[in-house]
Formats: structure tokens, sequence, C-alpha cells
């Protein structure tokens, strides 16, 4: 199973290289935008739009409250495991 996560991207590296970083729940990763670029889509229209992460890879463009809604939800399963991992 793939997990991709939501991550905004805040700064293009290279242009050249399709490298970017983009910042998942306040942590900053660089990424690579290949699989997102096509003819029409250029690494710097990109600043500010919301990808699915995954290994290092921008695997797609999604929308922010879909961002929004998935994060929440990866927020709720953390704190569920951290209350798991604490009961008797």
């Amino acid at each position: 199973m793939c997990l991709g996560v939501p991550g905004e991207i805040v700064a293009i590296d290279s242009a050249a290289t399709a490298s970017a970083v983009v910042e998942i729940s306040g942590v900053r990763r660089r990424v690579n935008l290949t699989c997102v670029l096509t003819d029409n889509i250029r690494p710097e229209s990109l600043l500010g739009q919301w990808v699915l992460v995954h290994t290092g890879f921008a695997m797609s463009l999604i929308d922010a409250a879909e961002a929004q809604h998935t994060l929440t939800l990866l927020a709720e399963l953390e704190a569920f495991s951290v209350d798991q991992e604490a009961a008797p």
C-alpha cells in the first residue's frame, strides 16, 4: 500500500531539475515535481499548490480542501495510535 501525504509547494529549488520544497505539517522537504509537470504546467506556476507526496515525488495535484481533510484524518489516526499505546 502506498501513502501519499499532502504537502504545499513553498519554493522551487530548480525548474531545470523539477526540484521543489513542500511543507508537510510544518516540516519542509525537497521533492521532485516530474510526475505533475506537463507542457502546460511549469514548476513556477505550482507555488502555493498542494500535491500528494510519496517517497520524495509529488505524485498528483490536489485542491486545498482535500489536502486539509487528509491532514485532519492523519492527525486523528496519529492521536488514536498514541491513545492505544497508552492504554493498559
